[in-house]
Parts: structure tokens; sequence; C-alpha cells
């Protein structure tokens, strides 16, 4: 069974960030056979003085595949009570992906334009029968973990943080690769230029220290931008181009 984890507002100004949490949370699930983790996106959430957050007000989803749903629920929800930091709102929501409407995905969207209130997401998850709740602060960040579902699911929004494959994005030591090297070993499914056209498998690519593919039409997708060095033809998209359109 495929099973969507939002995660939301677990840290404070002194800890380490939700992504962080997210990336441990999926190593554990793994470890006490939970699930098979395919991947962690990060959404980024509207910014306004009226919403609470950390640093970013963004929220994370782990995409698992699971067969003990509950098991997993119980887990989940004794790792973030635990390790959420003092002062955060630590919110989960847990969603199978079958059971995640049209609703959740606008909730989604909703959340990156205006500001939402709590009420709210409690009555539409409850609604749709998808588990949410809140265990730190004010119990806000419920708003962000439902949000993150619903993006998630969409399949055009957010970048990777954590992406299963032979070699972990963080890991992937910068240097110039062979298009279907780099697909084989990072997990990475789609290379599209800046204007959204294809790239053909025998590119010559250069990656720099922080590989970040963006999700699109639900797959890991690497935008790639030309490069004038004679000795590859095309460079990973640079950290801040990919920060302004996830």
């Amino acid at each position: 069974m495929r099973i969507l984890i939002g995660i939301d507002d677990t840290d404070n100004k002194d800890s380490r960030g939700t992504g962080f949490l997210s990336r441990q949370l999926a190593k554990q699930i793994e470890v006490k056979n939970l699930g098979k983790v395919s991947g962690i996106t990060r959404h980024q959430l509207f910014i306004h003085p009226d919403i609470a957050y950390t640093s970013q007000n963004s929220s994370a989803c782990l995409d698992i595949s699971a067969d003990k749903e509950e098991e997993l629920r119980i887990y989940c929800e004794n790792y973030i009570k635990k390790k959420s930091a003092i002062g955060s709102d630590a919110g989960l929501c847990i969603a199978g992906w079958d059971h995640i409407s049209d609703t959740i995905i606008e909730w989604g969207f909703q959340a990156k334009q205006k500001v939402l209130k709590l009420d709210r997401a409690i009555e539409l998850a409850k609604n749709e029968k998808i588990f949410l709740k809140g265990y730190t602060g004010i119990l806000i960040g419920q708003i962000g973990a439902l949000a993150a579902v619903g993006l998630r699911k969409c399949g055009n929004d957010g970048r990777f943080i954590w992406l299963d494959g032979p070699t972990e994005l963080r890991e992937l030591k910068p240097g110039i690769f062979n298009l279907e090297e780099l697909k084989l070993n990072s997990g990475i499914e789609n290379f599209i230029t800046l204007n959204g056209l294809p790239l053909e498998k025998n590119c010559r690519v250069l990656c720099h220290d922080w590989i970040r593919p963006i999700l699109k039409d639900s797959k890991p997708t690497l935008i790639l931008e030309k490069n004038k060095n004679d000795k590859f033809e095309w460079k990973a998209a640079t950290k801040e181009y990919i920060r302004t359109i996830s």
C-alpha cells in the first residue's frame, strides 16, 4: 500500500529543521521494517506575518510503500512526539495514496497562497477520513502536514530532499556524469532543460554539490542549463534557481 506521511513545524530556531527530522524518520522506518521509503519532498508554504513558522515555512512528505499501516502510524506518532523540538508546533498527517482527494490537493495549493485556519484543517481531515494530529505548541503544524500530503499527491510541487537510489542525493560527489549514469546512480528519472525540454541520454552533465530534483509529472526531475565549457554540454541548475521554483 502506498502511504504519504506529511510533517510540519517540528523544529525551533536552535534545532535541526523538519527536513532533517523527516530523513531520520525515513531511516528508522526502514530499520524497523515498517515500510520502504521511495522519496521525501520539501514543499514551500505561504510566507506571511500572521503565520508562525521557524525559518522558511516548509513542510515535508515521505512517500512510503507499507503493509503495516497501524504499526507505521503508531511509530510515527511516537517518533514525532519524542523528537520534535521544544517550542515547536509539530503536526503529522498520514494518508493512503488513494484516499487523498482533489479537496486535499486544493488545500495544499491554498497553503501556498494564503493564511489558513487550524480548525478548517482538522474538519477537512475528518471529513476525508485522513489521520491528522498535532503534538506540541498550539498544534498548527497540522495545517502544513495536511498540505504536504496534498502537494505530494498532485505530483507537481516541491523538491526532493531524499531519494531512493544507489547514492543518496547529499552524498553524490560533484563531477561530470553521463546522463544515463547519473540516472542509475541517483534515482532521478527525468532530465529537462530550463525550458522544459527533455535531454538525450548521451549528454554529459556537470553536477555541483547541491543536487535537488524537483517533483514534476510525479517524477524526480533534474533541471539542467546549457554550459559554455566545451568539456561538457550541460550543468545542473543552480541552488538559487531551484529554490525560486520549489
